[in-house]
Order: C-alpha cells, then structure tokens, then sequence
C-alpha cells in the first residue's frame, strides 16, 4: 500500500486564472493572518518572539490539518508555494553583504563536502541499525545530508527505489523540515550565535531552500544570506553524490517505480532561481545594484517567502504521518540530529560562532 507524500500539489499546464484564484486568495489570507499574529505579538510583549515567516506554516499547517481542500483550491495553493518563493530567493542576491561573501571561504566549502558525507554514511548506518531496508535507509540519509524531497527524487532511479520506499522518505522530511524550520533559531538563541554561524548552521541542516530562509530569518539578513550560500554548496553535492551512487550501486534498469513517483525525469540538479540569485548576488557586489534598491528587494522578497510558507503549510497534513512506521521516524530524527551535530561541529572548528 503506497503512503500518501506531502509534497506541493502539481498545477496542470492549463491551469487559468479563475483556477487559481480561489488557493491564491486563501494563501493571501494565511499571509494577512500571520502578519497580524506577529504585530499582535509586538504591541502586547514588545516583540514578535514568532516571525510571520514562522506563524504562516503554523497557521497554514493547522487549517490544513483540520480541512482537506478540495480541486477548486489545490492549483492556487501549489503556485504559491512555489512560484512566489523562487522569485523571493532570486532577489535575495540583491542584498547579500561582504561579510557574508568573506565567510564563504574554501575551508568552509570543503568542511560542507565533509559533513555531506558524513552525514551520508551516519544515516545510512542509523537506518539499518533501526530495521529499515538498506534502499529506504540510503533514501533517508541522503534527503537529510543534501536537499531533502530533491535529493530522494534524483537519487531514487539511480538505486531503483520502489514507490513506497520513496513515499515514506518524503512524507518523513516534508513532516520534519517544518519542525526544523521551527525549533532551529531557538537552537541558535540559546547558544548565542551570530548571524554568519547560524545562516551556516540553518544551511548545513535544513532541507530545502525555501526553508532555510525561513529558518534563518529570525536571526537577521546575514543570517539568510549566509544560509544560502551555504545551501548552494550544499545542493551542487548532489551531483557527486548520484554519479559516485551509479558506479557503486546496480543498474535501475528504466525509470520503473522510481519513475512513477518522480515524474520518470530527473529533477535539475541546479535549479534556475539558485542561478538567479548568484547572478544577482554578483551585481551587488560589482555594484550594479543601487543601494537604495536592495532594501525594497529584500522586503519584497521576505513578503513572498511569507506567502510560499503559508501555501507550503496548507499542503501538509501531519495526520498523514502516522501511517508511515516509526522505524523511519526514529531514521530521521536520529539523522537529523547527527547532522546537526556535525554541522556545529564545523562551525566550532571553523571559529564562525
């Protein structure tokens, strides 16, 4: 029996605007209530201990958790999440600063290749010791060392990952990849760090692009900004990783299941709004881009994000999970938990805190 994944809902190519509409407007809404959580916040304790960015998935994933959209909603909600945040992080380039560019140096580029790994190897090994089939385990273990659903679906085809396998590792870090955008900047309150070690942090651990931004917001820009660059390298691992996969593992034979479920087409491995934002990042340090221009932008695309994390938070279904088993719960956690530790262990030895 195939377990339900949560993922983005597909638009059909011929969606309209009258299709749209009705997801569009309900994710706006979530949007409006989050901000007005936030300023809620604000005027009683002084300041929004809960960003918009946060209370939008929690928002979103509580209506969705009580109420299943029907057709007429699901278009507009899926072009939500993904549309407006794409074009958010391709304006993030605009305001990436020289502190951050600094930090990027190779030393943390090669300690990023090293904790992939390691955190490959780590999660494979905890996956079996936890009963789960080795493919399932190296589907795990990879999703949490480099991108998340990305990397299970690039990775799936070259093992020959069957529908369920694959299902079950989505479902599992869709559903944790919110609680890490969660729990993440209470982590990096308590220990006290600084906007460059934390962005490293919430890059290194955090799945998906998209989620990385709103983890890191709360600890400022050159926290986002930070945790993008970081992501970046830590996404362009994919590749080495499905190729180092094919030579190692034995033949898919054709797409079969693993097809099936990802769309029998490999995801790009780089994708066009993380080219965007190094092209637009490279203008603002060349000084293309005004100064008076980054700030809009960047506001501009922190407003987006809010919009995507609300749609995001309106496909996901906890209930869903409980179907899965705990074996994988206990995977992913325990992963993600390595990984993290792994990714505090770089930032200490690199002196970034």
């Amino acid at each position: 029996m195939t377990i339900p994944v949560l993922h983005p809902m597909v638009i059909s190519a011929g969606a309209t605007r009258e299709r749209l509409a009705p997801g569009i407007l309900l994710s706006l809404l979530v949007t409006v209530l989050a901000y007005g959580l936030a300023e809620a916040e604000r005027v009683l304790t002084g300041r929004a201990w809960l960003e918009a960015l946060v209370l939008a998935i929690l928002c979103g994933t509580a209506l969705r958790s009580r109420w299943v959209p029907a057709r007429k909603w699901r278009a507009g909600i899926a072009f939500c999440a993904k549309y407006p945040l794409e074009i958010a992080i391709v304006l993030l380039g605009a305001s990436v600063s020289d502190t951050v560019i600094r930090a990027a140096d190779p030393a943390l580029l090669a300690g990023i290749a090293g904790v992939v790994a390691v955190a490959i190897v780590l999660g494979f090994g905890i996956g079996r010791l936890c009963g789960v089939p080795a493919r399932m385990a190296l589907l795990v273990a990879c999703g949490n060392a480099i991108c998340g659903n990305s990397a299970i679906a690039a990775i799936a085809p070259v093992i020959a990952a069957d529908d369920d396998e694959i299902a079950a590792s989505i479902a599992f870090t869709a559903l944790f990849g919110v609680a890490v955008v969660l729990g993440l900047p209470l982590l990096g309150i308590l220990l006290g760090m600084s906007g460059v070690a934390y962005g490293a942090l919430a890059g290194l651990t955090v799945y998906a692009v998209p989620q990385v931004i709103a983890a890191a917001a709360p600890l400022g820009a050159v926290a986002v900004q930070m945790g993008m660059l970081v992501k970046l390298a830590r996404v362009l691992m994919l590749g080495p990783v499905c190729l180092v996969l094919s030579l190692v593992t034995p033949s898919a034979g054709g797409e079969g299941a693993a097809g099936a479920v990802t769309g029998a087409r490999r995801p790009r491995l780089v994708p066009w709004f993380l080219v965007g934002f190094l092209l637009l990042a490279a203008c603002r340090l060349l000084g293309l881009v005004p100064v008076g221009v980054a700030a809009p932008l960047g506001d501009g695309a922190a407003f987006l994000t809010v919009i995507s994390m609300a749609a995001l938070g309106l496909g996901a279904d906890l209930r869903m999970v409980a179907r899965a088993g705990g074996r994988v719960m206990a995977t992913v956690a325990l992963s993600l938990l390595g990984l993290t530790g792994l990714g505090l262990g770089l930032i200490r030895m690199l002196h970034l805190a």
